[in-house]
C-alpha cells in the first residue's frame, strides 16, 4: 500500500472512491463540492439527506457513484465540532477513512483533507499515521493467512501541498509503534529475555546502533539485587539491554528511556489467581515494548539528540528458587527492600534500571510501566498516569502526547503516602496499602533516581485494547511510542 502525494483537484481526481470530511453541524458544500456534486448527479447531497450524516467525530458513510463516472464511490467523515478539532482529529480520520475503504474493497482511494490551522506536512503526517495503524494487521500465529481478493493499493492525499518527507516521517514513527503492537501481542513462548535480546540486536545490526547486553554474572557485579531476586524463579537467564543512538557529530541533549520488561508476570509466589487477568501478562512487558518501538523510529529520523534505550529484562515465575514475600532485597544503590507482594515485580526490575540509567549523565530520563492495575481504577483504560517533580519535563511530555494523540494525566507525588513503604526492618517495602497504589509506586521508584531530572509513566490501561479503535486493533496498541517520539525530537 502506498501513501504520496496528488497534485489533482476533487474535481479532476479518478479511481475507486474519494473521501472528503465535514464538521459536526456544518455539513455544507462549498463552491467546490457542489460542482463535484453535480458532476456526479447529486450523489453527495442525497447521500448527506439519505444517513442524516451530521459530521460527528468517527461518523463515516459510503455510497456508489452511478452514471458513467470516472470516481466510484463517494466517502463522507465527520472530524466532530471546529472548536473541538485537535491534530489526532485527523489521525483518527485517517483511520476511519482507511478502514471503511478496506471493508468496501477499495483499492484506490483519495483523500481531501486540510484545515488553514495546520501546516500541510504536519496534516499529512498524521493522515498517513492513521492510516497506516488502522490498516496493521497482526496474523503472524495464524495458521491460514486469509487475505482479501481486493487490497487496498494505493492511497492520495489531496489538497495538501505537501513534501514526501511528510509520509516517510509517519512511516518511520509507524514502524516503531507496530514493532511495538508485535511485541506486545506475541506469547511468552514467543518473546521471552532472550528473544527479545535478539530483537533488539536486530534493530542495532540494521540501524547501526550501538547495544551492550548485561548478562546476569555482569548484573551481580554491579548489585542488581532488585532486578535479580524477581528473575530467581524463571528457567531463562535474565537479559539487561542498553541499546544507544547516538547522531553524528555533537548531540544537543542526551536523554533515557527506561522501559519495564516483564515477558510474562505470573505474580511469584503471590500468584495470579483466575479472573486476575494472568492470561493477558504477556502483555507486563509494554514499556519494554515501546521503548524498542522508539529506539526504531528514532534511529530511522536521526535527530541530533542522543538517547538511551533501557530495559531489565526477566520473567516472574513460580520455582524452588522463587523469592519469597518476606525476603529483603539489596538494589544496586544499596538500598535494601523487603518484598511484601512478589507481584509487585516490576518496579524491583526499574529500580537497578532506574540506577544505572541514572549514573549515565543524561540531561533528563523517562520511564514507562504496565505497573499498576491502581491507575486503571484512577484513570481507566485510555489514560496513562505522568509523575515527575520537574515542571518542564512534565510540559514537554505532555505536549508531546497532545501531538501524539495519547493521553496522560499528571499525578501527585504526595511525600506522605511514602509512610506506606516504610519497613521495620529494611529500607523499605515494596508495596504499600490499596489506596492510591499507582502513586505510592512512583515514590518508590523516585528512591533509585539521585541527580537526573526524571518523569515516571504508568500506561498499564493504555497499552492493551478490548476492541478496535479508529486507529487501534484488538490487542497491543503501540501506546507511547509517538509520545516518547515527539519528546525526543522536541529536545
Amino acid at each position: 500500500m502506498k501513501i504520496k502525494i496528488s497534485h489533482d483537484s476533487k474535481l479532476s481526481w479518478s479511481g475507486d472512491a474519494l473521501a472528503l470530511s465535514f464538521f459536526t453541524d456544518k455539513v455544507e458544500l462549498n463552491p467546490e463540492l457542489t460542482q463535484l456534486d453535480q458532476n456526479l448527479d447529486n450523489t453527495i447531497n442525497e447521500l448527506i439527506t439519505e444517513t442524516e450524516f451530521t459530521g460527528k467525530s468517527g461518523e463515516t458513510i459510503i455510497t456508489r457513484v452511478g452514471g458513467k463516472n470516472s470516481l466510484r464511490k463517494i466517502i463522507l467523515v465527520g472530524l466532530g465540532k471546529e472548536e473541538d478539532l485537535t491534530l489526532d482529529s485527523f489521525r483518527q480520520a485517517g483511520g476511519n477513512i482507511a478502514r471503511i475503504a478496506k471493508q468496501n474493497n477499495i483499492k484506490t482511494l483519495a483523500i481531501a483533507i486540510n484545515h488553514h490551522n495546520y501546516e500541510d506536512d504536519i496534516l499529512a503526517q498524521v493522515i498517513s499515521e492513521g492510516i497506516i495503524l488502522a490498516l496493521h494487521e497482526d496474523k503472524r500465529f495464524k495458521s491460514e493467512q486469509k487475505t482479501s481478493k481486493i487490497t487496498l493499493d494505493s492511497i492520495e492525499l489531496l489538497d495538501l501541498p505537501a513534501s514526501n518527507t511528510a509520509i516517510e516521517t509517519a512511516e518511520k514513527i509507524t514502524s516503531g509503534v507496530i514493532l511495538a503492537r508485535e511485541l506486545v501481542n506475541a506469547p511468552a513462548n514467543e518473546i521471552n529475555p532472550i528473544t527479545m535480546a535478539k530483537t533488539v540486536e536486530k534493530i542495532a545490526t540494521e540501524y547501526g546502533l550501538e547495544l551492550t547486553i548485561l548478562e546476569q554474572a555482569d548484573c551481580e557485579k554491579l548489585g542488581m539485587g532488585a532486578f535479580l531476586g524477581v528473575a530467581l524463579a524463571s528457567d531463562l537467564p535474565p537479559k539487561f539491554i542498553h541499546l544507544i543512538y547516538k547522531p553524528e557529530g555533537i548531540a544537543k541533549r542526551k536523554l533515557a528511556i527506561i522501559g519495564k520488561g516483564l515477558t510474562f508476570d505470573s505474580g511469584g509466589l503471590n500468584l495470579k489467581i483466575s479472573g486476575s487477568g494472568i492470561e493477558t501478562m504477556k502483555m507486563d512487558m509494554g514499556g519494554a515494548a515501546a521503548t524498542f518501538g522508539a529506539a526504531k523510529a528514532i534511529a530511522q529520523l536521526k535527530p541530533n539528540v542522543e538517547v538511551h534505550f533501557i530495559s531489565a529484562v526477566t520473567e516472574n515465575m513460580i520455582s524452588g528458587k522463587a523469592m519469597h514475600p518476606g525476603d529483603i532485597l539489596t538494589a544496586s544503590n544499596g538500598k535494601t527492600i523487603e518484598i511484601n507482594n512478589t507481584d509487585a515485580e516490576g518496579r524491583l526490575t526499574l529500580a537497578d534500571a532506574l540506577v544505572y540509567a541514572d549514573k549515565l549523565g543524561v540531561d533528563a530520563m523517562v520511564d514507562l510501566a504496565t505497573l499498576t492495575g491502581a491507575c486503571i481504577v484512577a484513570l481507566g483504560n485510555d489514560i496513562a498516569g505522568l509523575w515527575t517533580t520537574n515542571t518542564p519535563l512534565a510540559t514537554q511530555l505532555t505536549t508531546s502526547a497532545q501531538i501524539a494523540g495519547e493521553k496522560f494525566w499528571q499525578m501527585p507525588l504526595e511525600d506522605k503516602y511514602f509512610d506506606q513503604l516504610k519497613s521495620p526492618i529494611a529500607d523499605m517495602k515494596n508495596t504499600g496499602s490499596r489506596a492510591g497504589g499507582s502513586i505510592t509506586a512512583a515514590l518508590f521508584l523516585q528512591q533509585f533516581v539521585k541527580n537526573t531530572p526524571w518523569a515516571h509513566l504508568d500506561i498499564a490501561g493504555p497499552v492493551w485494547a478490548e476492541k478496535p479503535t479508529a486507529i487501534d486493533n484488538e490487542g497491543g496498541t503501540g501506546f507511547a511510542v509517538r509520545t516518547l517520539v515527539n519528546w525526543i525530537l522536541s529536545n
